[in-house]
């Protein structure tokens, strides 16, 4: 009898049980929470499940799935998945079939909007001076102002360079906001723009040939590459995901990255990134990184709005402003922002198209500021 109450005993003491601890019982809801934010209300559903239940599982007690390999013992399953976000492979793929799903042509027609996508790289080193006034450390700080490009991958890529030990909650701040675009940005744009800007009907974009949409990735990759090297990895594969859409002769591989590979990468990074989350993610710098996301993101949509503004007293062929709040890179969200917006105001307005402009700009944009700050700080 009393070897089976030990072996009792010795059981229970094995579970997750008596080994739950408080932060990991927060942790739990907020991950029940996650889940529920990208069920119910299909916040960025596509990662958002994978990193909600990949916090889930990191805050089971003894279940150790993060755990490194010891002596003859294998290690958790999420540790070797994690190799693909340590060793930067992850984000690089999610860039190529960001790629290959896109279209670039908008961009190519009307090259001034690759200034809107540069001006709300303001949100990223605004955040960036904030964060470090508040006791952030500079590489902690451009981590965090990464989020204001409203750019998962690139957050993440950043992160991993410079604060490893904040990729949980930088990663959740940045797709969470990415979820809400449709919320955050129109009062923005509603604010910094009266009622006759907003009804701006912009010239039809210019028919875009073959041969230039087979041009500008190919240019694109030296150049941007050149600028900023280390991060390379994202803008040459950014662009190969383009460059194989548009050629028309391996639509094999072209879907293959739109489909099968961006979607496996997906589960694999969302899980990775919620394993991270444990315990320790309950502090008060994941509470000043929320906050700092949400500036960050308001002032990169707030920064495309004015310049757009500001270029209309110097054009001929007047930009409407509405278009500028979609050059934070949430492709292509925030492009349909701009034009549900413009609709609200003259519904026979379409800014769809002239929008994904600064959104496709918002993207390099984003992985370049990237780029500057890692070369400068790591």
């Amino acid at each position: 009898m009393s070897n089976l109450l030990e072996n009792l005993s010795n059981f229970l003491q094995a579970t997750g049980f008596l080994n739950l601890s408080w932060q990991n019982a927060v942790m739990l809801v907020v991950a029940m929470v996650l889940l529920y934010l990208a069920i119910v209300k299909q916040f960025e559903p596509l990662l958002l499940i994978p990193i909600a239940f990949g916090a889930l599982a990191a805050n089971i007690p003894m279940a150790n799935l993060m755990a490194p390999p010891h002596g003859n013992e294998v290690g958790g399953i999420f540790w070797y998945l994690y190799h693909g976000v340590k060793l930067e492979i992850f984000p690089p793929i999610i860039f190529l079939g960001v790629g290959a799903m896109t279209d670039f042509g908008p961009l190519i027609a009307a090259p001034r909007t690759l200034l809107l996508g540069a001006a709300a790289q303001f949100g990223i080193f605004a955040t960036l001076l904030g964060a470090v006034l508040l006791g952030f450390t500079p590489q902690e700080a451009a981590s965090i102002g990464i989020i204001g490009g409203a750019d998962g991958p690139t957050a993440i890529f950043t992160a991993v360079k410079l604060a490893p030990h904040l990729l949980g909650p930088i990663a959740v701040a940045a797709y969470s906001y990415m979820a809400l675009v449709p919320l955050i940005q129109p009062p923005i744009m509603k604010l910094l723009t009266t009622k006759k800007e907003r009804q701006i009907v912009m010239k039809e974009l210019r028919q875009v040939s073959k041969t230039e949409k087979i041009l500008f990735p190919i240019l694109a990759t030296i150049f941007c590459s050149m600028l900023v090297p280390v991060a390379a990895s994202l803008i040459v594969m950014l662009m190969f995901g383009f460059l194989i859409r548009e050629v028309g002769i391996v639509e094999r591989l072209s879907k293959t990255a739109q489909n099968e590979l961006i979607n496996i990468v997906t589960i694999f990074l969302g899980l990775c990134v919620g394993a991270t989350m444990d315990a320790s993610f309950l502090n008060f710098k994941t509470i000043g990184i929320i906050v700092l996301g949400a500036c960050a993101f308001a002032f990169a949509t707030a920064a495309g709005v004015l310049l757009a503004r500001l270029m209309n007293l110097f054009t001929k062929d007047k930009i409407n402003p509405l278009i500028g709040s979609a050059g934070v890179s949430a492709v292509p969200m925030a492009a349909r922002v701009s034009h549900i917006v413009g609709q609200e105001e003259n519904p026979q307005n379409y800014l769809l198209m002239h929008a994904m402009g600064p959104n496709v700009a918002g993207v390099i944009g984003t992985a370049i500021a990237a780029g500057v700050l890692i070369s400068i700080l790591k």
